[in-house]
């Protein structure tokens, strides 16, 4: 016999909690995967000696949503069933995920602003190299900069016209890598709050639901 009254409720609401928290961990590895993928990021950290500080925060979005995903997809299994070792073991993952997205938003926030001035020094140094020797093979890493944030060169210099689309005459490299990202910061703040929100609702609902099955198992 199954739970029933208000933890029949609960039941069906931790099955749709769950199943929503599928859809958010599929939308973290969305995420992660167009920051990675993204036509504005993809070709400049494909470059030699790039800043690996992106990499680490896109890496933990990455197995943080394909965790969120399947820990989502274990605990509709554990609801429908009613099973107490499942929802146990579904609560300690969720907890282990949340203190996890923790401390990756504590770094992300800590590193918010590094990683766009890690890409700019990058850019500025791979512009004076230009400068010094314009050959073909430092070209052509600036001009993918320039294509990729729509900018050319620095404030501080006057860029060379056959590095500079026509579009992006005027806009300082600088100014243009920091907007990208902070509007990138933006969108990953909101769902990582979003989803931190759910997970404590999730938390809350299985252990309620794990210690009915267990009253009702002992009675």
């Amino acid at each position: 016999m199954g739970v029933q009254g208000c933890m029949k409720c609960i039941k069906y609401i931790l099955f749709g909690f769950n199943f929503f928290f599928w859809l958010a961990g599929g939308a973290v590895l969305g995420i992660a995967l167009w920051l990675r993928f993204d036509s504005q990021t993809r070709e400049v950290f494909d470059m030699k000696d790039a800043p690996t500080t992106f990499y680490v925060g896109v890496n933990v979005l990455m197995g943080a949503g394909a965790l969120m995903m399947l820990i989502g997809f274990l605990g509709c299994c554990g609801a429908i069933q009613e099973s107490q070792c499942m929802l146990g073991s579904f609560f300690i993952c969720l907890l282990v995920v949340f203190a996890a997205e923790i401390a990756a938003g504590i770094w992300g926030f800590m590193n918010k602003d590094q990683i766009p001035e890690d890409i700019t020094k990058f850019y500025a140094r791979m512009y004076d190299e230009y400068k010094r020797n314009s050959t073909p093979a430092n070209k052509a890493p600036v001009i993918t900069f320039h294509k990729t944030f729509d900018c050319c060169g620095l404030s501080k210099s006057s860029p060379s016209v056959d590095i500079c689309t026509s579009t992006a005459k005027n806009k300082d490299c600088e100014k243009q890598i920091k907007e990208v990202f902070t509007t990138k910061v933006y969108i990953i703040a909101f769902i990582g709050i979003s989803t931190g929100v759910v997970m404590i609702f999730g938390m809350i609902f299985s252990m309620a639901l794990c210690c009915s099955v267990r009253n009702r198992e002992y009675m």
